[in-house]
């Protein structure tokens, strides 16, 4: 890919000509790039929301309450869902009489509940799209960090919250002191998964809205530059500098989130 990235090829000329870094020091010029680059910031906000909810449903469950599991299997179930058909039902789903003949799923709940004041052009406004998508993200990607979350918690030994009951030790306490340390490793995972995912998502604004109306995301322009365009060299270019990125933000995380053998005792 990095010897694709310095030169000008079109997927198509079986020559191609070395150029040097012009690829990359172009796109350092592209200000429409770093655009589709900073929309992962809101998919990073989903993920924080979508992390906290996970750890403090998984918290919950884990108290083994009456009926857990079928909630369990309610929340895990979009994600074991194709990403591709996710996406499709929600392109429905926020759909509006502007689009449609007839309102999307989600406008014609909101006028049931009579909250429709709240409806809006959820894929057509340029200021809501982005929160839209993200979103979706939330709701997909919310029961893979629920079983991570669970596991985790699972693999505490009990014995430590039974002596923290003798102790007197409420919920919080527990949460706090057991809890949270003895699950360090698995809430690192998951902030390093949700970056990396913020920044290369790619499947469902591409569905949902084709990246248009400002949803374009890093990947999406990436793959619009290489096979629509026809620019491969320069796409290459925009690959491995989003490679770069991850492989520094996942440094960065496992320097300050270091490895280190948890003692509960």
């Amino acid at each position: 890919m990095f010897r694709y990235s310095v030169t000008n090829w079109d997927g198509f000329d079986p020559t191609r000509h070395y150029i040097g870094l012009r690829n990359y020091i172009q796109i350092f010029h592209n200000s429409e790039v770093w655009h589709t680059f900073f929309n992962s910031v809101y998919y990073l906000g989903a993920s924080a929301v979508q992390i906290s909810l996970a750890l403090f449903l998984a918290t919950i469950l884990s108290y083994g309450l009456r009926g857990s599991n079928i909630f369990k299997g309610f929340l895990v179930f979009p994600f074991l869902l194709n990403s591709v058909a996710v996406a499709l039902v929600f392109r429905y789903l926020f759909q509006g009489p502007g689009i449609t003949a007839h309102a999307g799923g989600l406008d014609w709940l909101l006028q049931h509940l009579g909250l429709g004041h709240f409806i809006t052009q959820w894929i057509g406004n340029s200021r809501v799209i982005n929160f839209s998508l993200a979103g979706v993200s939330v709701w997909r990607y919310f029961g893979f960090n629920l079983v991570l979350f669970l596991g985790a918690i699972q693999s505490i030994n009990p014995e430590l919250y039974e002596a923290a009951q003798l102790d007197r030790a409420n919920r919080w306490h527990q949460f706090r002191y057991i809890t949270v340390p003895g699950i360090r490793r698995i809430t690192a995972l998951t902030f390093i998964l949700a970056i990396g995912g913020s920044i290369s998502v790619f499947e469902i604004p591409f569905i949902v809205s084709s990246g248009q109306n400002g949803s374009s995301t890093f990947v999406i322009e990436t793959v619009r530059t290489a096979f629509v365009e026809n620019r491969v060299g320069y796409a290459s270019a925009l690959a491995v500098l989003l490679l770069g990125i991850v492989l520094l933000v996942t440094f960065i995380q496992r320097t300050i989130f270091k490895d280190e053998q948890v003692d509960l005792v």
